[in-house]
């Protein structure tokens, strides 16, 4: 019998998170999943009418169709005794997290906004939900991780990061708030590695370029941003699911930044895109 492999993706309900636990399942993990949406279509876009695809209910049906044991959980990113109740269910349900994919993003007030409009109240939001509750997550479950002789993360950082963009907002840029939490997330893989790299803990920051998930077809995003190579969500599953079982990818990526696009097709992970390119 193999040893159970059981790997914690977070925001799973859609888009790259969906793709990164279908890809994992498709693997051999276990899945936990955790997102607010539990029920497909129930989600709306900030202005509270338009309905957005996706539920962890159908990522849970996508994970035991491909034979893999799946526990889905609502966690709120804002709220973080939902964020840390979520990971002490898992433990109680599987017994171990072996992978732990640090995906959900603060999509709500402020994360598309100038400097000048870029309120505390706004920061405050953008920091919790992308950088603090990661935190967090990956610190409460730091103990488990070390007792049970080490576990992977994946923290899902971007490009804005470290990229200026070509215009404004609307023009094909980006709000600054969110850059910014971003660019601070991107120095946790490190640390991690750093500190507790000897201890079995291995973290990757996973760059995912611009991918065209549900949220940005319905706001044509998916049109605005033509000046980045852009990818469907199964291309970062792919390379997420690579990354997390390759002997070698410690060496290459660990605590570093790996291009999921340029890795899938440098690899041939994902043949059907690759030959569309």
């Amino acid at each position: 019998m193999k040893p159970r492999k059981v790997a914690f993706v977070t925001g799973a309900s859609r888009g790259i998170g969906r793709a990164c636990a279908i890809s994992l399942a498709e693997a051999g993990y276990d899945v936990a999943v955790a997102a607010r949406t539990m029920v497909d279509g129930s989600a709306r876009l900030d202005d509270g009418v338009t309905a957005v695809s996706g539920g962890l209910d159908t990522t849970l049906q996508e994970i035991q169709q491909r034979g893999q044991q799946g526990y889905a959980i609502e966690m709120d990113l804002l709220d973080r005794g939902s964020v840390l109740a979520a990971a002490d269910a898992i433990y109680d349900h599987f017994g171990q997290i072996n992978v732990l994919v640090n995906n959900a993003i603060y999509q709500g007030l402020g994360a598309m906004l100038p400097f000048k409009e870029l309120e505390d109240r706004y920061l405050s939001l953008l920091f919790e939900g992308n950088l603090f509750a990661h935190i967090a997550l990956t610190r409460h479950l730091l103990p488990a991780f070390i007792a049970q002789g080490g576990a992977t993360v994946i923290n899902m950082i971007s490009a804005t990061a470290f990229t200026d963009p070509p215009g404004k907002i609307g023009a094909g840029g980006w709000g600054v708030g969110y850059a910014m939490t971003k660019a601070a997330f991107e120095r946790v893989a490190p640390l991690l590695m750093v500190e507790h790299g000897e201890e079995g803990i291995v973290a990757y920051n996973i760059d995912p370029g611009h991918v065209v998930t549900e949220r940005q077809k319905i706001k044509q995003k998916d049109k605005e941003y033509t000046a980045f190579p852009s990818a469907p969500p199964e291309v970062i599953g792919a390379a997420v699911a690579w990354i997390v079982d390759d002997p070698e990818a410690r060496s290459q990526y660990g605590g570093k930044i790996c291009n999921a696009q340029r890795e899938v097709k440098k690899r041939s992970l994902l043949t059907e895109w690759s030959e569309n390119l």
